[in-house]
């Protein structure tokens, strides 16, 4: 029987080059391609380069993390079993590991998780465990089956012989291509960033590596900010894959003292890198795979890099095929190749022929509008840009010139996700309202339970459901109410759900309020 090298708690960056170099990862999975991205590398005046980590059998890197502390475990920890909690791509890479190891595996899984994903773990072999309504609840129950049943608990990130077996990432780039200036790795609790970062500095120091994280859930950011790991009160879960809250003990040591740089970009411009993927190398990325594309977008434009050798982490392609729909509806403005505006016109025939005009042959994308008064009338219209920020502030100007009231809207995440879709309803009375968004769970009895705890006390005026297809979906909700009710908020906090006050918000004020 193989005897592996083990790593202490903590090690030193020697101790960890051993362990990658030492990895028993090749015993399950190949090792994956360098692509050109061609398209891309024409567009951005830079040799850009693809990690395809979506080639392994479970379609993301966390094989490689959950394969090195599974096969490195003990005769007698293998005996026991593993258990680890999980709903995305560690659970089938725990399961698939302990699968090709005869080792039986129990993934515990938020009781709402979808079918999709249950049944993709127990293809690989995972036995499935739902308990609790979200992550955390889950990997209590995980930790709790370990210490009652003898499981060896296998943390998703947060461990040196994970950390070790993501980089093996790092390893094969260094094979592949030698000459690389900097390479873009996507950061959720860390383990990817921290195992690239730690073996690259080791043996090629000259290369910088870049972390990406999603502006919705910046742990690192906040960390590096604190000194410390820190919980962040709320992360956004388009990018389920790196939506941590609190980035690990061992992997912010490690990117602390090794990450070159840190990015953060949002979601629209996630989207934006999903599409780029899709027609570059015709693969389909999941958010958090196309992460570190993203981040290069931004830091290429923001350093003006010209004439490098650049590749980041495709991470995973395991896509809800439903969030698709989202992707495709916000991926133009990710790459600045549409604006969205309200602007002010006289309610008059002929007034929106002549906005039209003003626009001086620009394509419309997307018009909203309903007669709400005599004298004017407020349109949600889009228009398509070729030339990004600066064609749409050249937009707004020539609109201002021509004496119309404009209102940019393209980075109004109410006005994107809600309020284009809710146009022509206004109240017939004059309401005393407050405005929330909130984010929902997609699990059977979530909307009872919003209903039961708050219209109970309160009316709801306004009522938006959209879902983007991952496991939570966004509301856009009013309530009358006044301003003075100190229970409110309480109430809100008591529900459990992320939410956020959009009273200010003013697409809500033009468009859908008295």
């Amino acid at each position: 029987m193989a005897k592996f090298y083990r790593l202490p708690e903590a090690p030193g960056a020697a101790e960890y080059l051993h362990a990658v170099l030492c990895s028993p990862v090749y015993e399950i999975v190949q090792v994956t391609p360098l692509q050109k991205m061609k398209k891309i590398s024409a567009r951005f005046d830079n040799a850009i380069f693809v990690k395809r980590e979506d080639h392994h059998q479970v379609h993301s890197f966390k094989l490689r993390g959950a394969y090195t502390m599974i096969a490195k475990l003990t005769k007698e920890q293998k005996a026991h079993g593993v258990v680890t909690a999980s709903a995305g791509n560690h659970a089938q890479g725990v399961a698939l590991s302990a699968s090709m190891l005869g080792i039986k595996s129990i993934i515990v899984m938020p009781v709402f998780t979808t079918d999709l994903k249950v049944d993709a773990v127990r293809e690989f072999g995972g036995e499935t465990y739902l308990y609790g309504n979200n992550f955390d609840e889950a990997k209590i129950k995980a930790i709790e089956l370990s210490q009652q049943k003898g499981y060896h608990f296998v943390p998703p990130f947060d461990h040196p012989e994970i950390i070790a077996g993501q980089g093996t990432v790092a390893m094969e780039l260094l094979q592949q291509d030698a000459h690389l200036d900097r390479v873009f790795v996507p950061v959720g609790g860390g383990g990817l960033a921290a195992g690239i970062a730690v073996l690259i500095k080791q043996l090629m120091p000259q290369i910088k590596v870049v972390g990406v994280e999603s502006k919705d859930s910046d742990c690192l950011r906040a960390a590096l900010k604190a000194g410390k790991p820190v919980e962040l009160r709320r992360v956004g879960l388009f990018a389920e894959g790196v939506a941590v809250k609190r980035i690990g003990k061992e992997t912010f040591r490690l990117c602390e003292k090794y990450l070159d740089d840190l990015v953060t970009v949002d979601s629209d411009a996630i989207c934006s890198a999903m599409k780029d993927i899709f027609e570059d190398i015709r693969a389909v990325a999941e958010p958090s795979g196309a992460l570190a594309l993203a981040g290069m977008k931004k830091y290429i434009h923001e350093h003006n890099i010209k004439e490098e050798r650049l590749a980041h982490i495709l991470s995973g392609s395991n896509v809800n095929f439903h969030g698709l729909r989202y992707v495709s509806e916000r991926c133009e403005l990710g790459e600045q190749r549409e604006a969205l505006m309200a602007v002010t016109i006289p309610e008059k025939r002929g007034s929106f022929l002549k906005f039209c005009q003003a626009l001086n042959g620009r394509i419309v994308t997307e018009c909203n509008y309903r007669y709400s008064d005599a004298e004017n009338a407020c349109i949600f219209v889009g228009v398509r840009l070729t030339k990004g920020l600066k064609e749409r502030a050249s937009i707004m100007m020539q609109l201002i010139n021509y004496d119309y009231k404009v209102i940019d809207l393209s980075d109004d995440e109410v006005a994107k996700l809600h309020v284009r879709y809710m146009i022509g309803g206004r109240p017939s009375k004059l309401l005393c309202e407050r405005l929330f968004s909130f984010e929902f769970p997609e699990a059977p009895g979530a909307l009872l339970k919003f209903l039961q705890k708050l219209s109970v006390y309160w009316n709801i005026s306004l009522f938006h459901y959209r879902s983007h297809g991952t496991d939570y979906g966004r509301v856009l909700a009013a309530f009358e109410i006044n301003n003075h009710e100190p229970c409110f908020e309480k109430y809100f906090t008591e529900l459990g759900y992320g939410w956020h006050d959009e009273e200010n918000n003013q697409a809500f004020r033009l468009f859908l309020s008295n």
